[in-house]
C-alpha cells in the first residue's frame, strides 16, 4: 500500500508547487474567466480570475499516479489506464470550452452539439475498452451488471452479448454525462467543487484498498464476500493521487480563490466519478458518495421543470448554491457547510459499502 501513499503525496506536492507557476502564466497571458451577467451580482468581482486550473492537478495527478505504481514496482494496470483515458480526455475537452470562452469573453465556449460529440465519442471508446482484455480470471475492468454495492443479478446483456454491450455503452455514456454535468455545476463558488472532490475520492480510495483486502484472488478469510474488482490497487493509488492534487489545489482556489478549475476540471473530475462508480461496481451508491453534487443538480432540475410548468421558482436562483448567497448567506459560509454535508454523505456511503460486506458475515 506504501504506493497509494506515495500517489498522495506526489500529487499535493507537485498541485503545491505548479500551481502558483500556472496562475503567473495565466496573468501574464490574460486567460481569465468570463462571469455571466444575469449571475450574483457579487460574483462580478472575479471577472479576469485565472481559470483553466484543471490542467495542474490533471497533470499532477497523472504523474502521481506513475510514481505511485514505480513504488510498487507495478505498471498501470489496464482499468487505471482507461480511468486515465476518460479523465484526461474530458479534461481536454473541458480546456477546448474554456479556451473559447477566453477567446471570445463570453460564458458559452464549445457548441453544444460539438461538445456532446466530444463526450460521446469519449464516453463510447471508454466503454468498449471496458468490456475488453479479461484479466486470467476472466475480469473486464466493466461489467454489464448494475452494480449498488457489487454487481446485482440485473444484466443489460440480458437479451445477449450484442445488446448488452450497446446498452453497456448507453448506459456509461449516460453516467458520464451526468456526472460531468454535476461536478460542472457545483463548481459554481470558491473551492466548492473541488472541496466536495475531495471527500469523493478519499472515500473511492478507501473502498478500493478494501476491495483490495478482501478479493476473491488474495489471501482474504470472508470468501462468500470477496470482491472480483479488476486492478483495484491501482485505481486505489490513482484516487490518492487525485485527492493530493486536489488538496494542493485547494490552497489557491479557495475564497477568495487565486485560480478556478474551469471546465477543464470539472468535467475530467465528473469523467473520473463515472469511471470509479463503474470500475468499482458502486453505480448507485455513488449517488450517496457523490450526493452533494446529486442534489446541487437536482435543485437545478426542480427550478427548470417548475418554471417550466407554472412560471414560478422554487429557489431564488439555481443551482441551490446561489440560492442560499440571494438569501444573504456569506460564500465562504455556504461553502463550508456543503462540504460538511459531501464529506457526511461520503461517509455514509461508505459505511453503506461496508455494512453491505458484513451483511454476507
Amino acid at each position: 500500500m506504501i504506493g497509494v501513499i506515495a500517489s498522495f503525496a506526489v500529487g499535493l506536492v507537485l498541485s503545491l508547487g505548479l500551481t502558483p507557476l500556472f496562475i503567473r502564466f495565466l496573468v501574464r497571458h490574460q486567460y481569465g474567466q468570463f462571469i455571466r451577467q444575469d449571475g450574483p451580482t457579487q460574483h462580478l468581482t472575479k471577472r479576469g480570475t485565472p481559470t483553466m486550473g484543471g490542467v495542474v492537478f490533471i497533470g499532477a495527478t497523472i504523474i502521481a499516479w506513475l510514481a505511485g505504481n514505480a513504488v510498487n514496482r507495478t505498471l498501470p494496470a489496464y482499468s487505471s489506464l482507461l480511468l486515465a483515458f476518460l479523465f484526461v480526455g474530458l479534461g481536454i475537452v473541458g480546456l477546448l470550452d474554456d479556451g473559447i470562452k477566453i477567446r471570445k469573453q463570453r460564458s458559452l465556449g464549445l457548441h453544444a452539439g460539438a461538445k456532446i460529440i466530444m463526450q460521446v465519442a469519449i464516453g463510447s471508446i471508454f466503454a468498449i475498452l471496458a468490456l475488453m482484455r479479461p484479466n486470467e480470471h476472466g475480469i473486464t475492468p466493466g461489467s454489464t451488471a448494475i452494480s449498488v454495492a457489487r454487481p446485482t443479478g440485473i444484466d443489460l446483456a440480458f437479451v445477449g452479448i450484442i445488446v448488452g454491450g450497446i446498452l453497456f455503452v448507453l448506459w456509461v455514456n449516460f453516467l458520464v454525462a451526468a456526472w460531468s454535468n454535476a461536478v460542472n455545476l457545483t463548481d459554481g463558488l470558491d473551492g466548492l467543487a473541488t472541496g466536495a472532490s475531495i471527500f469523493v475520492f478519499g472515500a473511492y480510495a478507501l473502498i478500493s484498498v478494501f476491495q483490495v483486502t478482501q478479493s476473491c484472488w488474495g489471501t482474504t478469510i470472508n470468501t462468500a464476500a470477496c470482491y472480483t474488482t479488476r486492478d483495484p490497487l491501482s485505481l486505489a493509488i490513482f484516487c490518492a493521487g487525485l485527492v493530493g492534487a486536489l488538496a494542493g489545489f485547494l490552497w489557491f482556489n479557495a475564497s477568495p480563490a487565486q485560480i478556478f478549475m474551469g471546465d477543464t476540471g470539472s468535467l475530467a473530475l465528473g469523467g473520473a466519478v463515472a469511471g470509479m462508480s463503474i470500475f468499482t461496481n458502486t453505480e448507485f451508491l455513488a449517488v450517496i458518495i457523490g450526493g452533494l453534487f446529486v442534489i446541487i443538480t437536482m435543485s437545478d432540475v426542480i427550478q427548470i421543470s417548475v418554471f417550466k410548468m407554472t412560471r414560478k421558482r422554487v429557489f431564488r436562483m439555481a443551482p441551490l448554491h446561489h440560492h442560499f448567497e440571494l438569501k444573504g448567506w456569506k460564500e465562504i459560509t455556504i461553502v463550508i457547510r456543503f462540504w460538511l454535508i459531501a464529506a457526511l454523505l461520503a461517509v455514509i456511503g461508505v459505511g453503506l459499502f461496508y455494512a453491505e460486506w458484513v451483511s454476507w458475515l
